[in-house]
């Protein structure tokens, strides 16, 4: 499967998922994720837990507000009706199950091309130079910001403006830490833009090296494609 396929693949999922009003409309989304996933023939647990991990604060805040305290539905309070907290815990499920799949269509794609290169990747997809060079370039740029975000809270801490574990300590100077990775990180895109990729040349190797043309479609991307549109013509029948 191409890039360009996997992305159309998910994009169409994601927008069946933001389309989907019911349970059983977003079961059928998530279960042709789940088989997409699969058929990547890699071990699907990690990204299963990070979704979970994306949904789990949205679901107890929800849980607690439209369950425990409101114990109704925003359609059954709009019409006036008194409700029920069953039709409550089926709203909060419904938002977060089409948050899990937009996390889980992510994830999925990351499996895919678990095996290539970022710039492997970038190259064969369909998209101006100047986008694809953006891409290469932000790219490079997340692990220099981790580390930059590493560099600054081992800072703080040494310093005793924030400690390693949770404490009101980090809620009082939790600000100092953001401001201390947001101009770390800007300090390194300077450094980066002004000296490093102009005495090394990047932009003009990017050229070179971006300069192939993207695959042709394969038939995996038609296959994927087409029970993605049939999804999406699914969810729009049970609407």
């Amino acid at each position: 499967m191409t890039p360009n396929g996997a992305i159309g693949f998910g994009l169409i999922l994601i927008a069946a998922a933001g389309t989907a009003r019911g349970l059983t409309g977003l079961g059928v989304i998530l279960a042709l994720l789940i088989a997409f996933a699969l058929a990547s023939r890699r071990n699907i647990a990690a990204a299963l837990l990070w979704s979970l991990g994306i949904v789990a604060p949205l679901a107890a805040f929800m849980a607690l507000v439209w369950i425990g305290f409101v114990g109704r539905a925003p359609h059954e309070i709009a019409a006036g009706v008194e409700g029920s907290r069953a039709a409550a815990a089926t709203y909060a499920a419904t938002v977060c199950l089409r948050l899990f799949i937009i996390a889980f269509a992510v994830q999925a794609l990351f499996l895919r091309f678990a095996g290539w290169t970022p710039l492997r990747f970038v190259r064969a997809l369909t998209a101006p130079p100047l986008v694809k060079k953006l891409l290469v370039l932000t790219l490079s740029l997340i692990e220099t910001i981790l580390q930059a975000i590493d560099r600054a809270r081992t800072a703080l801490v040494a310093g005793g403006l924030i400690t390693r574990r949770f404490s009101q300590v980090n809620l009082r100077n939790g600000w100092l830490l953001v401001q201390t990775v947001w101009l770390t990180v800007i300090a390194i895109a300077i450094g980066r833009t002004r000296d490093k990729w102009p005495i090394e040349g990047t932009l003009s190797r990017l050229d070179h090296a971006l300069a192939a043309a993207a695959p042709r479609p394969a038939i995996a991307d038609f296959a994927w494609g087409a029970a993605a549109v049939l999804c999406l013509g699914i969810v729009w029948g049970l609407r």
